[in-house]
């Protein structure tokens, strides 16, 4: 299955729009397909989100077994870690689209926004989220679905700047790379349109 960025990104949202609609068809979940990818992996679309519990991406996307690489990260932020599995799924994989997939009500970036002391390593993970909340400290509307965006949009430039292999990739146009957004209240997932 080699599809082209636009198709993969098709593929997502028509999965979103049988999820929002309640017809979700629950596809690649059977024995069959168990067997067919342990002979290995070919997966469609790269997702970067959130760990919220409420942001299950092969649930949101009706996806199944193979269909989607995904790297769960609380505040989908972007580490080295991170970095490097995008980079694994875009050589290795030749997964032609990457989606950065953001919150409503993200606790990551509620936390962030509160800036009150974490103990731990939490407090790390929230300083890469910080220069969001400052972004969006400028913008009229809600602080934190602003700072959503605004996270949403360095990882998205984080990716390109970071990455030798993912600036290749896209130079070549073997990859594009998305942001969205997931409302929990409506279910559907919004491609931001990012200048």
């Amino acid at each position: 299955m080699n599809l082209s960025s636009q198709e993969a990104l098709k593929r997502l949202l028509d999965g979103n729009n049988r999820y929002t609609s309640q017809k979700s068809t629950h596809p690649n979940q059977t024995l069959e397909r168990r067997t067919e990818i342990t002979k290995g992996q070919n997966p469609f679309a790269i997702i970067l989100c959130c760990s919220d519990s409420r942001v299950p991406p092969e649930i949101i996307f009706d996806q199944g077994l193979g269909d989607i690489f995904v790297i769960r990260v609380a505040g989908n932020v972007l580490d080295t870690t991170v970095l490097a599995s995008a980079e694994y799924a875009v050589e290795h994989l030749g997964v032609p689209l990457l989606l950065v997939l953001g919150h409503s009500k993200c606790g990551a970036v509620s936390s962030a926004v509160s800036n009150h002391t974490h103990t731990g390593n939490i407090g790390t993970l929230l300083n890469f989220i910080a220069p969001a909340v400052e972004k969006a400290r400028n913008m009229t509307g809600d602080l934190i679905e602003n700072a959503v965006i605004a996270n949403i949009e360095i990882v998205l430039e984080k990716l390109k700047k970071e990455s030798p292999i993912i600036s290749e990739f896209i130079e070549s146009g073997k990859l594009e790379i998305i942001g969205a957004y997931y409302d929990f209240e409506s279910g559907n997932v919004d491609i931001l349109k990012i200048n």
